[in-house]
């Protein structure tokens, strides 16, 4: 009969064993592929575009993140935590020099965007949350909501560098109406997401004030991330239901980057995780590489701001890849805690 008992309880025991284990296998992964991508930094810092800079900077900000956090559970956890030591300093260094040649090869993109090139300026979630189907847009535009130089103008407004010394959190009735359309696809609905994001971070304590709409008078900055970010989750889905392709991937990680870096869980999923493992170049770290893995892109593509660099990578999808991976590299360390798990 007591050998009986025992039995439920060393099930748990193995059951928790091969958690631990398999959680160790995809840290060991994420830092594997993590090392690969500053290793490409290292080599090309001098071509990276701001772009690309922030999505390294964002990935340092998780990056100390976690190694402020790790669990010290085993050895193999500590030592997964060394080697994270080990690539953030790697990685500090290659940013320092990558920073200092887009203030000499930029200098005026460079001072608007300044803020956001510090690793202090990016918080990292602390709790989770999910998303919500129900709050899916019936239908969507099928051109995007916005162009380049006005998501940029709203975006100097927030941070306060849109002149020198200028006033930060300044929202016009233009940016507002665009920043809160519902409906919008694409990289519109993922900046619409980084512009609260980037707001509440600066500091700005109400980007609604002055929308006099009766429709929106219950609206809170959060109910607007929500909306975004569920939306955001539906475009994954249809994405990889239909195949990824080299016209859809880029968009597929950075929803994945931001919803991520707002804290939506759910944006986490291990088998999206191996999408983006996959897209990685062997041989020079980036992403978003000719790749024999995506079908050839079709000609006509929104138009951003995109650099591909000489050896033929993408530094747009490198930097939104290194920064999903350090996104999903904290909620693996974290998913065991039960205060940061999804609310349900």
């Amino acid at each position: 009969m007591r050998t009986a008992a025992l039995r439920p309880a060393a099930a748990l025991v193995l059951f928790g064993a091969a958690l631990c284990a398999s959680r160790a296998e995809v840290i060991d992964d994420l830092l594997g592929s993590l090392s690969r991508g500053v290793s490409f930094l290292e080599r090309q810092h001098e071509h990276i575009n701001l772009d690309g800079a922030v999505g390294f900077v964002m990935l340092q900000a998780e990056l100390k993140e976690a190694v402020r956090t790790w669990p010290h559970t085993d050895p193999v956890s500590w030592a997964q935590r060394t080697a994270a030591v080990a690539l953030l300093s790697r990685l500090d260094q290659s940013l320092d020099k990558a920073v200092a040649a887009l203030r000499l090869n930029d200098p005026k993109y460079y001072r608007e965007f300044e803020p956001l090139l510090t690793w202090t300026f990016w918080m990292i979630p602390q709790e989770w949350r999910s998303t919500d189907p129900s709050l899916v847009y019936p239908s969507t535009l099928t051109s995007e909501c916005y162009d380049e130089q006005l998501s940029d103008k709203c975006l100097t407004l927030l941070l306060g560098t849109w002149k020198m010394n200028g006033t930060p959190c300044i929202v016009t009735k233009p940016c507002r109406d665009t920043m809160t359309r519902f409906g919008c696809p694409h990289y519109s609905l993922s900046h619409q997401l980084l512009y609260f994001m980037i707001g509440r971070m600066r500091g700005c304590n109400n980007l609604l004030k002055g929308d006099t709409r009766a429709s929106r008078a219950n609206m809170t900055e959060q109910n607007y991330q929500d909306i975004f970010c569920s939306n955001m989750m539906k475009a994954n889905q249809d994405i990889v239901a239909n195949g990824l392709t080299e016209q859809t991937v880029d968009i597929f990680i950075e929803n994945i980057l931001i919803c991520g870096l707002a804290g939506f869980s759910d944006f986490h999923k291990t088998d999206w995780l191996q999408h983006i493992l996959r897209l990685q170049d062997d041989e020079v770290g980036c992403f978003g590489r000719d790749s024999e893995y995506l079908p050839p892109r079709p000609k006509k593509q929104v138009k951003r701001r995109e650099k591909i660099l000489p050896d033929g990578c993408s530094s747009h999808m490198t930097a939104v890849a290194v920064g999903a991976l350090g996104g999903y590299l904290n909620f693996h360390l974290t998913e065991q805690d039960i205060t940061k798990r999804p609310l349900s």
